[in-house]
């Protein structure tokens, strides 16, 4: 799978990068078509306390996948989206199979 990670007005360090690559890692055990993956970790201007935001774009074979979500630490936001991701790949996999 090829990973693309994008920081907007800030730069990740590296330990963010590669907790970003280790979870998207993970959903290739559940979705085995996933060939491409495209992560925007965003900056919101407020300064609220959720003003992280982690966008996964999943590119399947057959179908592209997408979750947001907005969070007090990058990591929170990466898991949540992930989790999203999950049960949309499960949907497609079943859908696949015709359950």
């Amino acid at each position: 799978m090829n990973i693309q990670i994008h920081s907007v007005r800030f730069d990740a360090d590296k330990k963010l990068i590669d907790f970003v690559h280790q979870k998207l890692e993970k959903l290739t055990q559940i979705g085995d078509g996933i060939v491409n993956a495209e992560v925007y970790l965003r900056l919101d201007k407020d300064q609220e306390r959720k003003n992280k935001i982690t966008e996964i774009k999943l590119d399947l074979r057959g179908a592209p996948l997408f979750a947001r979500k907005q969070s007090k630490t990058f990591e929170e936001a990466t898991d949540l989206a992930i989790d999203a991701l999950k049960k949309q790949i499960t949907k497609y996999n079943q859908k696949k199979r015709g359950e």
